[in-house]
């Protein structure tokens, strides 16, 4: 049913409540995998019981993480309440074991060695990564106006949870940030020559303010390298998004493996390592709280348990 007139009316409804790309698809998967397992031939036999048993046989037979199976459940949750706009009531599957997975860090040599044999401009993302705590979807999505170089401040707009937050500018970033900035637009100028000036913007701003879509501190700092087309709309312009997650992912694996560095290190690696290093030199953890945009600082204390692992407080009876 992956092309079928319901999954197209769930992505209609997914977009109308202008969700995230990533949730979309992420929606999407769970919603067709769901339908396929109960084998269902009609949205008329969708069935709450079902979820039940479709939560337990991914945990017990596919042995999905926690996390995992709760992407699918409010998958499903959506599907019941927005699109079939049906209850989803007394869900009782069993849950795949919850497990507390301390994050990876990386020390500040490690991070360097790192960063050494990245090309300009995947350097300056991690080095955002790193040094402003910012997500990897964070990183691509900054535009030129969101960079106040004065007051050493990035506004992070729409971050996870539909959240503005703002985070520090680091001032090793500056160097690349002003290169990128250039290039973004040469790239505008490019662009508006050959009568492609707009840049996708959030809500109905294009509408609202028309001008503002052709300007230049609209424009994303990371530009992708060839215009597209969004496939969320319809008929929609051809424009110049930000650079795609893909090649940042490829650059950075590369790199680590060249440092042999031996951790799994991926992009919010540097996320974790800026809020472990902010703790570590002594900064209030509602103040990285902040800087991270959680809404619990449960979730940051999860840094907090880093601190206490190894030699940092231990000396091993070993070693003495």
């Amino acid at each position: 049913m992956a092309g079928s007139p319901f999954m197209r009316q769930v992505r209609s409804v997914i977009r109308v409540q202008q969700k995230a790309f990533t949730t979309e698809k992420t929606y999407c998967y769970w919603i067709n995998q769901f339908i396929r397992f109960c084998d269902y031939q009609s949205p008329d036999e969708i069935c709450a019981q079902d979820v039940t048993r479709y939560l337990t046989h991914i945990a017990v037979n596919r042995h999905v993480s926690p996390n995992t199976q709760n992407q699918a459940l409010c998958a499903l949750v959506f599907l019941f309440k927005y699109v079939l706009v049906r209850p989803l009531e007394n869900i009782d599957a069993v849950r795949s074991k919850e497990q507390t997975r301390i994050p990876v860090v990386l020390s500040r040599n490690e991070v360097e060695a790192i960063l050494e044999l990245l090309p300009h401009p995947f350097k300056t993302m991690i080095e955002l990564a790193w040094g402003a705590g910012l997500r990897k979807n964070e990183i691509l999505r900054l535009r030129i106006k969101d960079i106040d170089f004065d007051q050493r401040t990035i506004i992070v707009r729409e971050g996870k949870g539909r959240k503005d937050r703002v985070t520090v500018l680091p001032q090793r970033c500056i160097v690349g940030l002003e290169q990128t900035i250039k290039s973004a637009e040469h790239y505008h100028y490019l662009d508006c020559d050959e009568g492609f000036p707009s840049v996708q913007m959030p809500f109905a701003l294009a509408k609202k303010f028309p001008s503002q879509a052709t300007s230049l501190h609209w424009k994303f700092i990371f530009p992708s390298y060839k215009r597209s087309v969004d496939p969320r709309e319809a008929n929609s312009k051809e424009r110049r998004h930000h650079a795609h997650p893909s090649g940042l992912e490829k650059q950075l694996r590369k790199a680590v493996s060249l440092s042999q560095v031996r951790k799994k290190v991926t992009c919010h690696t540097f996320r974790h390592s800026f809020a472990t290093q902010l703790l570590e030199s002594g900064y209030d953890i509602r103040t990285v709280q902040e800087l991270l945009g959680h809404s619990d600082v449960k979730t940051t204390q999860i840094y907090t348990h880093v601190l206490k692992r190894g030699g940092n407080a231990v000396i091993s009876p070993a070693d003495r």
